[in-house]
């Protein structure tokens, strides 16, 4: 049997691995790296003691933890750079461009776009496709990834416009209704990245054609690219604001997805064999 062949698709615990260890031919609970071989045999021991759930609540508060610091060392370098005029040197002219090619009906278009990835339509999308998803696969563990996520991301926007509180573009140079939060980073950029990102990813994980593995990606990414640059068109943020949250994004979004695999290795290893001694889990996981 291969592994684009395995089991038909079940819920839960079981449905997990089988379903959601392989991307193609790629065990995700293999990990090759000897800092990847130690996080899973640490995740191991707590999972022991809390449940692999709370284990995954657990890890994923810590790399939110570790989010949030590098949001803060992110826009210390942010600042330096803005004041050295050097990639932020493309915002204006970037700006001036996006001015020349508004229209009322691209306005309105645009707007009603962007506002998928604010306040009220990032929610609403999100808590549906974890509801679906939650449902489907009988598994709390969608709530958990979506629900920390979103979380992580939504304190990294606060962390970052209060230590930068940098100044939007002008006023007069925005599309009405007008934001007066501060413009680093743009939360609906980085929020676009973590929740479209996470959400590709779940799906990407039952998906056994190569084909809409890649559609899926690319559709996220083309989802978060143009939730961002809507941004810009709107005057709404500059574009070194959507470019730092696209990198916010990615680093925070890559921290959940390892966080998930860590879950994965030590869900298949409690399934496929009862380990005691700790140099079988090295070698089991290695």
């Amino acid at each position: 049997m291969t592994l684009e062949n395995r089991q038909p698709p079940q819920g839960g615990e079981q449905g997990e691995v089988q379903q959601d260890r392989f991307v193609g031919g790629n065990d995700l609970t293999r990990w090759d790296t000897r800092l990847g071989q130690h996080l899973a045999l640490v995740v191991g021991r707590a999972s022991r003691v809390l449940g692999p759930h709370a284990t995954l609540i657990l890890t994923l508060t810590i790399g939110a933890a570790l989010a949030i610091s590098l949001t803060a060392v992110f826009a210390q370098v942010y600042e330096s750079v803005v004041e050295a005029d050097g990639v932020a040197g493309l915002d204006h002219p970037v700006l001036a461009t996006a001015k020349t090619v508004r229209s009322p009906a691209l306005d309105i278009i645009t707007t009603a776009y962007t506002d998928i990835g604010g306040t009220i339509g990032m929610p609403l999308l999100a808590l549906a496709v974890m509801a679906t998803l939650a449902l489907r696969r009988r598994s709390w563990t969608p709530v958990i990834l979506i629900v920390i996520a979103g979380t992580g991301s939504l304190l990294m926007t606060i962390a970052g416009k209060s230590l930068i509180g940098r100044t939007r573009p002008p006023l007069t140079d925005a599309v009405p209704p007008h934001e007066h939060s501060a413009s680093f980073p743009s939360g609906h950029s980085l929020n676009a990245v973590v929740i479209a990102g996470i959400v590709a990813y779940l799906i990407i994980l039952r998906l056994k054609s190569p084909r809409a593995r890649i559609i899926t990606a690319l559709l996220a990414g083309l989802f978060a690219a143009t939730i961002g640059l809507s941004r810009v068109y709107l005057g709404h943020h500059w574009l070194t604001d959507v470019l730092a949250a696209w990198a916010l994004g990615a680093a925070w979004l890559a921290l959940v997805i390892t966080a998930h695999r860590l879950y994965l290795t030590e869900r298949t290893h409690r399934i496929s064999t009862p380990i005691t001694d700790s140099r079988t889990v090295r070698a089991t996981r290695s």
